[in-house]
């Protein structure tokens, strides 16, 4: 019987030839993702120069305390939303399949949204646990729905009908909150920003999206032997009911995080490893890496320019990936159009 790691080295772009192609590709994304948090540091209304980057210039507070550990948050949502989204295309087979259809971004998104409504997010830390509550409430009713079928369609539509489910409830504590300012700070939270984040936040996402990138990176080997259709995954062993509940558990985890941490910032996870995809290649266990550093790359440049334009108020960085994600998706829509017979 073959197992899944012997597929990973069969000609083509996912064989072992283009393993070098894949690590320097890597490196460069590294390389770039430091430039980036560099910049970043010091990009703003107000530019710092690398005059500014010693302990006895008073501007060192600004970015000590407030743009680095921003840049960070910024990296490690970034790359949390892209591994998700990698891992999400590679196990439904399907390019267009994005973190939020898990229902796992509505789930969080509801959890903070009812500890604003309920004023229980006066505690810095009580916002972050309603989120990562909401999504692990959606875990487990996906889990339910999905049972022991494993099915790919059945675990697609009851990720459609929780996304649903959570999205018209956040609407009614929208439209039912208690005053205009939770009214505000709900509409606020959900445009996504990571305005005014301290290390504090750093510390509560980074555990959380280390162990949910690990869980992902564990169904590599799956992912390839899925590629070859389901029937023959399970003839090299792999184990279907295994690798779903890796995935819903690494998403819930990334994800849950990233929304606790930033709120909703949508489409990363789907144009990120459609950008990677051609350098690194078509095998899913390739693309997850690279994903996960561009994902990290995209959000602290868009977080960078946001903060630099000279704008009245700073953009919120959800409503800027909205607006870049939003024609990403649609030229995506027309190319695979066109590719049909």
């Amino acid at each position: 019987m073959r197992r899944p790691d012997d597929h990973r080295c069969r000609g083509g772009v996912g064989g072992c030839a283009a393993q070098p192609v894949t690590q320097r590709f890597n490196i460069l994304l590294i390389v770039a993702l430091l430039c980036a948090m560099a910049l970043s540091l010091m990009a703003g209304k107000v530019w710092l120069p690398l005059a500014a980057w010693q302990g006895n210039d008073p501007r060192w507070l600004i970015i000590a305390e407030l743009r680095a550990p921003r840049t960070v948050l910024a990296g490690l949502v970034g790359g949390a939303l892209g591994i998700s989204g990698a891992a999400m295309q590679g196990y439904l087979r399907n390019p267009l399949a994005d973190p939020g259809l898990f229902g796992v971004s509505a789930g969080a998104a509801l959890g903070a949204v009812l500890s604003l409504f309920f004023g229980y997010a006066a505690a810095a830390w009580l916002l972050p646990a309603f989120a990562l509550t909401g999504a692990a409430v959606s875990m487990a009713l996906l889990a339910l729905l999905v049972g022991r079928s494993g099915s790919l369609i059945v675990f697609t539509l009851g990720g459609v009908i929780l996304s649903s489910i959570a999205g018209s409830m956040t609407a009614l504590a929208i439209s039912l909150a208690p005053t205009p300012f939770a009214t505000s700070q709900i509409v606020t939270w959900l445009m996504g920003a990571l305005t005014d984040r301290s290390w504090d936040d750093v510390r509560m996402a980074l555990p959380l999206i280390a162990v949910g990138a690990g869980v992902l990176a564990l169904t590599g080997r799956s992912l390839d032997a899925l590629t070859l259709g389901e029937t023959a995954a399970r003839s090299m062993g792999v184990d279907p009911l295994r690798l779903q509940v890796l995935i819903v558990i690494g998403v819930g985890i990334c994800v849950g995080a990233s929304v606790a941490a930033a709120g909703i910032i949508g489409f990363v996870g789907l144009m990120v490893p459609h950008l990677v995809r051609p350098f690194a290649g078509n095998r899913p266990s390739a693309v997850l890496l690279p994903s996960a550093l561009g994902g990290a790359l995209l959000l602290v440049v868009a977080d960078s320019l946001v903060r630099a334009l000279p704008t009245v108020s700073e953009l919120r960085l959800g409503i800027a990936m909205s607006m870049l994600g939003g024609p990403f998706f649609l030229a995506l829509l027309l190319r695979m159009r066109r590719q049909l017979p």
